[in-house]
């Protein structure tokens, strides 16, 4: 029996170098040998014979493995000069950074989420010490960003160098990633440190991969996408996406993106993905908006426990024509009502009415504002997205919104201007009932 699987090792060891060519030999050989499992050899021969043929089989992997890795661009070798410099690197910063965590507010759940205001402070020490730095928000910007602008620019002019920049992490770790660009590819090595339990830094992984395309946008994204493991070598997508603001954004669009937009998103409800305005108010998808509008008015997540029965009607339309110039009657005629509970229905995102989309994780970014004669002012928006598609404008579309002197406001209309086979089909929330058959 020793003698039956010490050959088939040995062939599929030979198989992995001629990938694709010996497969219909090996289902011969397989069955051959299987026929004779109760041949009898010397324990000696066998066992000179089952090292020979691991030997083989170790070369044969290493090999393959180098090469794949080359070909592939991933999970390649990393240089152990590199690797001491990058890891002296981060505990150097860990350093720096080590008494805002230690005094950091971190909670009681075991993921330690560091909040926003200690992260700043992270980040402002860095910048003093001319560190590349940036944090995980995509409305940030990245501080002494002139040195990473000044890299890319010359990879774009096919000038070879390097650059190091590094991430503050929510969980207050930092990920370093010094880019290389020889004259025609680009690679990473990303080096990610953390907090141990005794409060102490580790690191957590050091790879070096290769960049399979990468642009720098007129706004100053840098978008890039790794050479990532692909089907069939892997079951589940590997997303080897990456966005990065480089160049800061206009503190005013922040501003209106942080107000107006930020709360909305393309997840969920259609407000900014879809064409509306006052003649086309039965488009929206009012009890699928309501959960978010709520959030940006009250500034706190929505809690469906405390609606057990649905909303009820006062305060669903109140709120819905705070921020839409709708009436109490196309509230009625558009969303679903239960009548008899005098509520508004309402249920959760879940498999049977949502399904995932990479442009729902998109991130709107206001990047013109423009007034208009009737008061109202067009924010020009463009979605953001990080994942699969990495692109700094997946869609741009027009937003306008009537201000008020108290500093309330109201969504007027919004009209997509390019990307639109960008948007998948909308689902809406909930579907029949008193309101609209959508």
């Amino acid at each position: 029996m020793l003698w039956k699987k010490t050959r088939v090792f040995w062939i599929a060891g030979l198989a992995r170098k001629n990938r694709g060519k010996l497969f219909p030999g090996i289902i011969l050989i397989t069955f051959v040998i299987a026929g004779c499992s109760d041949a009898i050899l010397d324990e000696t021969d066998t066992d000179e014979l089952l090292e020979e043929k691991e030997t083989i089989y170790s070369e044969y992997e290493q090999s393959v493995d180098e090469n794949d890795s080359t070909i592939k661009g991933y999970h390649l070798s990393v240089d152990e000069i590199e690797r001491q410099e990058a890891e002296t690197e981060c505990r150097e910063v860990m350093h720096l950074i080590s008494k805002e965590y230690q005094s950091a507010d971190k909670g009681n759940a075991s993921n330690v989420v560091i909040p926003d205001k200690t992260i700043n402070e992270m980040e402002d020490i860095l910048e003093r010490s001319r560190y590349l730095v940036t944090d995980t928000n995509l409305y940030a910007s990245m501080r002494n960003y002139k040195a990473m602008n000044q890299f890319l620019d010359n990879c774009i002019s096919g000038k070879s160098g390097e650059v190091v920049f590094f991430l503050v992490r929510r969980d207050g770790g930092i990920t370093r990633s010094k880019y290389f660009f020889d004259g025609k590819d680009m690679y990473e090595l990303c080096t990610i440190a953390s907090w141990s339990e005794e409060r102490v830094p580790i690191m957590s992984s050091v790879s070096y991969t290769r960049i399979k395309e990468w642009k720098y946008t007129e706004k100053g994204w840098f978008c890039y996408q790794l050479c990532v493991p692909e089907y069939p070598e892997v079951s589940e997508m590997v997303d080897g996406s990456r966005l990065i603001r480089v160049k800061p954004m206009l503190e005013e669009l922040r501003g209106f993106s942080e107000k107006y937009v930020l709360g909305l998103g393309y997840h969920g409800n259609n407000m900014l993905c879809s064409d509306w305005d006052s003649d086309h108010l039965d488009q929206l998808d009012y009890n699928g908006l309501f959960e978010y509008l709520y959030s940006m008015k009250y500034k706190k997540r929505f809690n469906a426990d405390n609606y057990p029965d649905g909303i009820p009607k006062d305060e669903f339309e109140d709120l819905i024509m705070e921020y839409i110039p709708i009436t109490k009657e196309q509230i009625m005629k558009y969303a679903t009502f239960d009548e008899e509970q005098q509520t508004y229905t309402w249920c959760r995102l879940g498999c049977f009415n949502y399904t995932l989309s990479f442009f729902g994780t998109s991130v709107p970014e206001v990047t013109n504002v423009r007034e208009n004669e009737d008061g109202t002012i067009t924010l020009t928006v463009d979605a953001v997205c990080e994942m699969v598609l990495c692109d700094d404008a997946v869609i741009t579309h027009e937003l306008t919104i009537k201000v008020n002197e108290d500093g309330s406001f109201q969504y007027i209309q919004n009209r997509i201007l390019n990307g639109v086979e960008n948007i998948p089909d909308y689902q809406y929330r909930i579907r029949g009932g008193s309101g609209k058959e959508k």
